[in-house]
Protein backbone atom coordinates (compact mmCIF):
# COMPACT_ATOMS: atom_id res chain seq x y z
CA UNK A 1 0.00 0.00 0.00
CA UNK A 2 1.06 3.59 -0.59
CA UNK A 3 1.98 5.07 2.74
CA UNK A 4 1.89 8.85 3.17
CA UNK A 5 0.75 12.07 1.52
CA UNK A 6 4.36 13.21 1.29
CA UNK A 7 5.19 10.18 -0.85
CA UNK A 8 2.36 11.02 -3.24
CA UNK A 9 3.47 14.64 -3.54
CA UNK A 10 7.07 13.65 -4.20
CA UNK A 11 5.86 11.21 -6.83
CA UNK A 12 4.26 14.09 -8.73
CA UNK A 13 0.62 13.49 -7.77
CA UNK A 14 -1.65 16.27 -6.60
CA UNK A 15 -3.79 14.06 -4.36
CA UNK A 16 -3.92 10.58 -2.91
CA UNK A 17 -6.69 9.46 -5.30
CA UNK A 18 -4.42 10.15 -8.29
CA UNK A 19 -1.61 8.24 -6.60
CA UNK A 20 -3.81 5.21 -6.01
CA UNK A 21 -4.96 5.28 -9.62
CA UNK A 22 -1.36 5.49 -10.86
CA UNK A 23 -0.36 2.58 -8.66
CA UNK A 24 -3.24 0.50 -10.00
CA UNK A 25 -2.09 1.08 -13.60
CA UNK A 26 1.50 -0.04 -12.95
CA UNK A 27 2.37 -3.74 -13.35
CA UNK A 28 2.25 -5.36 -9.93
CA UNK A 29 5.38 -6.99 -8.52
CA UNK A 30 4.73 -9.46 -5.69
CA UNK A 31 6.31 -8.51 -2.38
CA UNK A 32 5.99 -11.79 -0.46
CA UNK A 33 5.68 -14.61 -2.98
CA UNK A 34 8.62 -15.68 -5.10
CA UNK A 35 8.29 -16.25 -8.85
CA UNK A 36 7.31 -19.92 -8.58
CA UNK A 37 4.79 -19.27 -5.80
CA UNK A 38 3.36 -16.33 -7.72
CA UNK A 39 2.83 -18.49 -10.81
CA UNK A 40 0.96 -21.07 -8.72
CA UNK A 41 -1.19 -18.39 -7.11
CA UNK A 42 -2.14 -16.79 -10.41
CA UNK A 43 -3.13 -20.14 -11.92
CA UNK A 44 -4.98 -21.50 -8.88
CA UNK A 45 -6.96 -18.31 -8.25
CA UNK A 46 -8.05 -18.19 -11.87
CA UNK A 47 -9.31 -21.77 -11.66
CA UNK A 48 -11.28 -20.97 -8.50
CA UNK A 49 -12.65 -17.68 -9.87
CA UNK A 50 -12.54 -17.94 -13.67
CA UNK A 51 -13.63 -15.34 -16.17
CA UNK A 52 -17.02 -16.12 -17.71
CA UNK A 53 -20.07 -14.44 -19.19
CA UNK A 54 -20.90 -12.90 -15.81
CA UNK A 55 -17.67 -10.96 -15.42
CA UNK A 56 -13.88 -10.94 -15.02
CA UNK A 57 -11.82 -13.67 -13.40
CA UNK A 58 -9.19 -13.64 -10.68
CA UNK A 59 -6.37 -12.25 -12.79
CA UNK A 60 -8.39 -9.34 -14.16
CA UNK A 61 -9.72 -8.55 -10.68
CA UNK A 62 -6.22 -8.50 -9.15
CA UNK A 63 -6.97 -11.30 -6.68
CA UNK A 64 -3.38 -12.64 -6.54
CA UNK A 65 -2.23 -9.09 -5.81
CA UNK A 66 -4.75 -8.83 -2.98
CA UNK A 67 -3.48 -12.07 -1.41
CA UNK A 68 0.16 -11.03 -1.77
CA UNK A 69 -0.55 -7.73 -0.04
CA UNK A 70 -2.32 -9.51 2.81
CA UNK A 71 0.76 -11.59 3.60
CA UNK A 72 2.58 -8.55 4.98
CA UNK A 73 -0.19 -7.49 7.37
CA UNK A 74 -1.07 -8.53 10.95
CA UNK A 75 -3.57 -10.91 9.36
CA UNK A 76 -0.95 -12.58 7.17
CA UNK A 77 1.45 -12.92 10.09
CA UNK A 78 -1.24 -14.42 12.32
CA UNK A 79 -1.03 -11.58 14.84
CA UNK A 80 -4.81 -11.22 15.11
CA UNK A 81 -5.53 -14.77 16.25
CA UNK A 82 -4.88 -17.06 19.18
CA UNK A 83 -2.01 -19.14 17.82
CA UNK A 84 -1.20 -21.49 20.70
CA UNK A 85 -2.14 -25.17 20.94
CA UNK A 86 -3.76 -27.58 20.97
CA UNK A 87 -3.99 -27.81 17.18
CA UNK A 88 -6.46 -30.25 15.67
CA UNK A 89 -8.95 -30.41 12.84
CA UNK A 90 -12.38 -29.16 13.79
CA UNK A 91 -15.61 -27.90 12.24
CA UNK A 92 -15.46 -24.66 10.27
CA UNK A 93 -17.42 -22.73 12.90
CA UNK A 94 -14.48 -23.10 15.31
CA UNK A 95 -12.31 -20.94 13.06
CA UNK A 96 -8.66 -21.26 12.11
CA UNK A 97 -7.06 -24.33 13.70
CA UNK A 98 -3.54 -24.51 12.24
CA UNK A 99 -0.20 -23.73 13.95
CA UNK A 100 0.92 -21.78 10.87
CA UNK A 101 0.21 -18.15 10.10
CA UNK A 102 -1.45 -17.60 6.69
CA UNK A 103 1.85 -16.56 5.11
CA UNK A 104 3.56 -19.68 6.48
CA UNK A 105 0.66 -21.82 5.29
CA UNK A 106 0.88 -20.46 1.76
CA UNK A 107 4.64 -20.97 1.56
CA UNK A 108 4.55 -24.58 2.74
CA UNK A 109 1.39 -25.56 0.93
CA UNK A 110 2.36 -24.11 -2.46
CA UNK A 111 5.62 -26.03 -2.30
CA UNK A 112 3.66 -29.16 -1.39
CA UNK A 113 1.14 -28.60 -4.17
CA UNK A 114 3.87 -28.23 -6.77
CA UNK A 115 5.61 -31.36 -5.55
CA UNK A 116 2.33 -33.26 -5.75
CA UNK A 117 1.67 -31.92 -9.26
CA UNK A 118 5.12 -33.04 -10.40
CA UNK A 119 4.61 -36.53 -8.98
CA UNK A 120 1.15 -36.93 -10.46
CA UNK A 121 1.46 -35.03 -13.75
CA UNK A 122 5.16 -34.43 -14.34
CA UNK A 123 4.95 -30.63 -14.21
CA UNK A 124 4.56 -27.78 -11.77
CA UNK A 125 0.94 -26.79 -11.13
CA UNK A 126 1.18 -23.55 -13.14
CA UNK A 127 2.57 -25.44 -16.16
CA UNK A 128 -0.42 -27.79 -16.43
CA UNK A 129 -3.43 -27.42 -18.71
CA UNK A 130 -6.56 -25.91 -17.22
CA UNK A 131 -8.42 -29.21 -16.84
CA UNK A 132 -5.49 -30.83 -15.04
CA UNK A 133 -5.27 -27.88 -12.66
CA UNK A 134 -8.98 -28.20 -11.90
CA UNK A 135 -8.59 -31.92 -11.24
CA UNK A 136 -5.76 -31.32 -8.79
CA UNK A 137 -7.64 -28.56 -6.95
CA UNK A 138 -10.64 -30.89 -6.73
CA UNK A 139 -8.40 -33.55 -5.19
CA UNK A 140 -7.04 -31.01 -2.70
CA UNK A 141 -10.58 -30.02 -1.73
CA UNK A 142 -11.60 -33.66 -1.30
CA UNK A 143 -9.45 -34.17 1.78
CA UNK A 144 -7.47 -37.27 0.76
CA UNK A 145 -4.31 -35.37 -0.24
CA UNK A 146 -1.71 -34.24 2.29
CA UNK A 147 1.47 -32.24 1.83
CA UNK A 148 3.47 -34.02 4.51
CA UNK A 149 1.64 -33.27 7.76
CA UNK A 150 -0.35 -30.46 6.15
CA UNK A 151 -3.89 -31.07 4.89
CA UNK A 152 -4.36 -30.00 1.27
CA UNK A 153 -8.02 -29.44 2.08
CA UNK A 154 -7.16 -26.91 4.78
CA UNK A 155 -4.99 -25.01 2.33
CA UNK A 156 -7.63 -25.14 -0.39
CA UNK A 157 -10.24 -23.68 1.94
CA UNK A 158 -7.86 -20.87 2.92
CA UNK A 159 -7.08 -20.13 -0.72
CA UNK A 160 -10.77 -20.15 -1.69
CA UNK A 161 -11.68 -17.84 1.18
CA UNK A 162 -8.91 -15.36 0.31
CA UNK A 163 -9.87 -15.54 -3.38
CA UNK A 164 -13.45 -14.55 -2.56
CA UNK A 165 -12.20 -11.76 -0.31
CA UNK A 166 -9.98 -10.46 -3.11
CA UNK A 167 -12.88 -10.49 -5.57
CA UNK A 168 -15.28 -8.52 -3.39
CA UNK A 169 -13.24 -6.39 -0.97
CA UNK A 170 -12.73 -2.68 -1.49
CA UNK A 171 -10.20 -2.01 -4.29
CA UNK A 172 -8.12 -0.10 -1.75
CA UNK A 173 -6.73 -3.49 -0.64
CA UNK A 174 -5.53 -4.58 -4.07
CA UNK A 175 -8.34 -6.76 -5.38
CA UNK A 176 -11.74 -6.07 -6.99
CA UNK A 177 -9.89 -4.16 -9.71
CA UNK A 178 -12.10 -1.67 -11.52
CA UNK A 179 -14.82 -2.58 -9.00
CA UNK A 180 -15.55 -5.56 -11.24
CA UNK A 181 -16.59 -7.80 -8.36
CA UNK A 182 -19.10 -5.26 -7.09
CA UNK A 183 -20.48 -4.71 -10.59
CA UNK A 184 -21.21 -8.44 -10.83
CA UNK A 185 -23.10 -8.31 -7.53
CA UNK A 186 -24.81 -5.01 -8.12
CA UNK A 187 -23.27 -3.79 -4.86
CA UNK A 188 -23.20 0.02 -4.46
CA UNK A 189 -19.98 0.06 -2.45
CA UNK A 190 -18.95 2.61 0.14
CA UNK A 191 -21.55 5.30 -0.46
CA UNK A 192 -22.09 7.41 2.64
CA UNK A 193 -25.84 7.85 2.45
CA UNK A 194 -28.61 5.52 1.28
CA UNK A 195 -31.52 7.20 3.08
CA UNK A 196 -33.26 8.18 -0.17
CA UNK A 197 -33.47 4.48 -1.07
CA UNK A 198 -34.61 2.97 2.24
CA UNK A 199 -37.94 1.09 2.18
CA UNK A 200 -38.21 1.20 -1.61
CA UNK A 201 -38.75 -2.52 -2.02
CA UNK A 202 -38.15 -3.72 -5.56
CA UNK A 203 -36.85 -0.38 -6.83
CA UNK A 204 -33.61 -0.63 -8.77
CA UNK A 205 -30.71 1.33 -7.30
CA UNK A 206 -29.62 3.69 -10.10
CA UNK A 207 -25.99 4.40 -9.18
CA UNK A 208 -22.87 2.35 -9.76
CA UNK A 209 -20.43 1.33 -7.02
CA UNK A 210 -17.89 3.64 -5.40
CA UNK A 211 -14.84 2.63 -3.35
CA UNK A 212 -13.44 4.07 -0.13
CA UNK A 213 -10.89 5.98 -2.21
CA UNK A 214 -13.62 7.55 -4.34
CA UNK A 215 -13.01 5.31 -7.37
CA UNK A 216 -16.14 4.69 -9.44
CA UNK A 217 -16.93 2.03 -12.00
Amino acid sequence: MIGTASFWMLAGHDCWKEALAAEARAPYKPQYFNQREWAFLQAACERIFPQDDHGPGADALGIPEFIDRQMDTPYGRGELWYMSGPFQEGPANLGYQLPLSPRELYRRAIAGADEYAQRQRGHLFAELETEAQIELLTAFEGGAVHFGDLSARGFFEQLRQNTMEGAFSDPLYGGNRGLGGWLMLGFPGARADFMDWVNQEGAAYPFGPVSISGETA
